[in-house]
């Protein structure tokens, strides 16, 4: 047993998505989206050198003494997987753990709306699942990516930094790549994936320009192209695609964009009333004729207004989605002021806690 595992446990245990592993501090565990210390103790440098060179993959080593930093993925036999950042800082060596379940969730036990079902079914195009860095992207996409693996015969590829979700074969061949494992970046992977016969191919994150081009060529070739972005809300996504881009050729990513979008899923995890767990508000575009034609245009402000008017598509803003969960008590009125976008509607009052 590593001598990072003890720890491990206890974030299992305590349902916990992050350990925090640093010399000179305490360890720290994130329950339900607040920081608590595991114990009082701070970690000595040399215990935590020593704990994490033990389970760093040689490629890791590598990276981390060229670069300071490395992601990788660490399986703790048969109790869970963890994905890893390890890094340097003022008091020695340091790691951040986040804990992936040993199986994807399902579309059912994830309480998916109807309108991300539907995007499963789309056999091309790109569906974007975005929101910041925790806010269970991964776990959504896995979600989605499980459902197709059930229901289609067909070839689905993973392009990921590192590997996070283990999928196994059921009606579908998989095939998973990691980030300077089996390939030096997205974009040389996803590359070469166009000459694999992918039906489905899974972007862990559109980062660059060159990634977005491909990924978004790969779609109007008839692919179904799947990925994250770090942004909050669809108006925003779609811009972050399109700017990416040279001036030139932005018109052009415009029209590409709007007939091959299928739809954008944005996402916050927010704690729930009880505190003892987070739940999902999301927001969702379905790529209508009128949203695709607002695409096309530009006019990407009036986005929000379409989404607010799109409710008989699925289609809902992040404060309406928010909305529903306050009205269902599922969340505090504080936590809903915290998590909204238009502070104003979520102003608390007296009786609020």
């Amino acid at each position: 047993m590593a001598h990072i595992d003890e720890y491990l446990l206890q974030i299992l245990e305590k349902k916990g998505s992050d350990l925090h592993f640093l010399a000179g501090d305490p360890p720290r565990i994130r329950q339900f989206g607040e920081l608590q210390p595991l114990r009082p103790e701070p970690l000595a440098r040399e215990f935590v050198q020593t704990a994490l060179y033990e389970i760093m993959p040689r490629a890791a080593t590598a990276r981390f003494e060229e670069r300071e930093g490395a992601d990788f993925a660490y399986t703790m036999g048969e109790y869970g997987r963890f994905r890893v950042n390890v890094m340097r800082h003022l008091n020695g060596m340091g790691a951040v753990f986040r804990a992936i379940p040993s199986k994807a969730l399902s579309l059912d036990q994830l309480n998916m709306p109807r309108a991300v079902r539907q995007m499963c079914n789309t056999i091309n195009g790109l569906i974007l699942v975005t929101g910041k860095t925790g806010s269970g992207k991964s776990t959504t996409l896995a979600a989605m990516i499980d459902d197709i693996n059930n229901r289609v015969k067909g070839h689905i590829l993973t392009i990921e930094d590192p590997i996070e979700f283990v999928h196994q074969r059921k009606s579908c061949l998989i095939s998973q790549r990691e980030i300077g494992v089996h390939s030096p970046s997205f974009a040389a992977a996803l590359h070469s994936a166009l000459r694999e016969d992918p039906d489905v191919i899974l972007v862990g994150e559109l980062r660059d320009y060159e990634t977005i081009s491909i990924a978004v060529t790969a779609a109007e070739m008839g692919i179904l192209v799947m990925g994250t972005l770090h942004t909050n809300g669809a108006a925003q996504t779609v811009d972050r695609m399109v700017n990416v881009f040279p001036a030139d050729k932005q018109s052009h990513v415009r029209t590409m964009l709007s007939t091959s979008l299928r739809g954008v899923v944005s996402q916050q995890l927010l704690q729930t009333t009880d505190k003892n767990g987070r739940v999902a508000a999301l927001e969702i575009m379905v790529n209508t004729p009128a949203v695709s034609n607002l695409i096309r245009q530009g006019k990407l402000d009036q986005l929000e207004t379409a989404m607010q008017s799109g409710s008989q598509f699925g289609m809902r803003t992040m404060d309406s989605a928010i909305q529903q969960l306050l009205d269902q008590k599922v969340v505090s009125g504080k936590e809903a002021y915290k998590k909204g976008i238009n502070k104003a509607k979520f102003e608390p009052t007296k009786d609020q806690d």
